[in-house]
């Protein structure tokens, strides 16, 4: 038997000690121990106590990166799925901090003394925002899709434009969804021409929803033809059935005011007539994840009475901060928001940044190659495929090329993740909060220093 060092050795050992509270001692240890037992398997291996602890080291490391932390966001994609789409306010994160501390009014009216509705608070706001009868939160604009089906269409039939069939992240398909609901879907038109005769010709005494599908992640172009809400809703009352629209994007403001394409806000769709409209919480909107659901108050009802709600509910802390968002909106303050706010800041503001940070990388890297470039931005998650926002960054290149750099920026803590162009690492500021900004430079030199060894 070959000597190897103690586990207690390493556990002890400061720079392994350090990932104990972010992954567990228990964990820790049995890292520490895998590492020996391959040591004791490979004969050829060495056996010194700095070669083992700098390999249980990278396991630690890479068990970290698999937990949840934060990252630097240098794609240049606002709403990026992958990194947990729209970024709280700074409001929203302080009421969740205060009402998730303790306990609330969640569910008790402090008039009557009695249970209350969790719902009615954001509802009264959301009222407001979109002139909707009532409406319902849930956990995700999914989530509310699927209420909807399954408490209006299921064993009956729901009428969609082929053009509408979506597939949204992740691969969740549409008709997949109407499955899962216990509905039949009913497609009609073509994939680039709808019409409202398609609709009619649909109808019979088994059908129980018009639905639409807005194009917020994909657009179709040219020789097309697509029925308007407000001539899908009127089609609806006169046959007796309810228009619902999945409007997903969740804008609630004019987006052409600040320089972006034109999207249908959940107050139009309201006021074109729709029985029933979902957005999405955290794209748009710029909130929490979450699904809302606004239309006709019988209908609204009507689902708070499905027992699925109570498995697709949202928590007080996700209330919280949809209430705090929402207040936003109400009271005018619009780039409170930080989705708003960034992209509300002018490319020269970017580009002054992007030389400020290649400066401070160049004076403690000499040698590095990093430029100031002009970028293209996008909102992403799903919402305004044909958006092109003026934006700035920095490109940096590296001896071992983009790859190679782009992995070491992703290990740095906090990892910073970027796109490769022309074999280099383009790091767009639009998504870069000016705070981290020194923490972004100081993972470029690391980063390049890697390179140079």
């Amino acid at each position: 038997m070959r000597h190897i060092p103690a586990v207690h050795r390493f556990t002890t050992d400061p720079a392994i000690a350090t990932y104990a509270p972010l992954l567990g001692p228990g964990a820790v240890k049995a890292h520490v121990q895998a590492e020996l037992e391959r040591a004791r398997a490979d004969s050829e291996r060495d056996i010194a106590f700095e070669t083992l602890r700098a390999a249980v080291l990278t396991r630690l490391a890479s068990a970290a990166a698999e937990g949840l932390i934060g990252v630097i966001n240098g794609s240049g994609v606002l709403l990026h799925t992958n990194f947990g789409r729209a970024p709280l306010s700074q409001a929203a994160l302080d009421a969740v901090r205060t009402l998730g501390a303790g306990y609330t009014n969640l569910e008790f009216d402090l008039e009557s003394g009695e249970r209350g509705s969790r719902y009615d608070r954001v509802s009264s706001l959301l009222r407001e925002l979109s002139g909707a009868q009532a409406a319902l939160v849930v956990n995700n604009c999914a989530a509310a899709v699927l209420l909807v089906l399954d408490t209006f269409a299921r064993g009956r039939e729901v009428v969609v434009s082929r053009g509408e069939l979506i597939e949204i992240g992740g691969g969740f398909r549409l008709p997949e969804v109407l499955v899962k609901s216990g509905a039949t879907l009913v497609e009609v038109g073509t994939t680039n021409k709808t019409y409202a005769r398609d609709y009619r010709a649909a109808w019979n005494a088994n059908t129980a929803l018009f639905m639409r599908t807005h194009p917020s992640n994909y657009h179709i172009s040219g020789f097309t033809a697509a029925v308007s809400s407000s001539t899908l809703s009127a089609l609806a009352r006169e046959l007796e059935v309810i228009s619902f629209e999945d409007l997903g994007s969740g804008a609630l403001v004019d987006m052409t005011a600040i320089g972006l394409p034109l999207e249908p806000t959940l107050a139009q769709e309201i006021a074109a007539g729709l029985d029933l409209v979902t957005v999405s919480g955290d794209k748009l909107l710029g909130g929490p994840q979450c699904g809302i659901i606004a239309g006709r108050g019988d209908l609204i009802a009507a689902l708070t009475h499905n027992p699925l709600l109570r498995a697709l509910r949202v928590d007080k802390m996700t209330l919280a901060a949809l209430n705090a968002t929402l207040s936003a909106y109400v009271d005018g303050r619009l780039n409170d928001l930080p989705l708003y706010a960034m992209l509300a800041l002018p490319q020269e503001t970017l580009l002054q940044r992007a030389r400020d940070v290649c400066a401070a990388v160049t004076a403690r890297a000499s040698k590095a190659s990093v430029d100031t470039v002009a970028t293209i931005a996008t909102t992403g998650g799903g919402t305004l495929p044909d958006a092109r926002i003026p934006s700035a960054g920095v490109a940096v290149r590296a001896l071992d090329g983009a790859e190679p750099l782009a992995a070491r920026l992703r290990r740095n803590r906090p990892p910073i993740v970027g796109r490769i162009e022309d074999d280099r690492v383009i790091i767009d500021l639009r998504t870069v909060g000016e705070t981290e900004l020194d923490a972004l430079a100081s993972g470029i030199v690391s980063a390049l220093a890697g390179s140079a060894g």
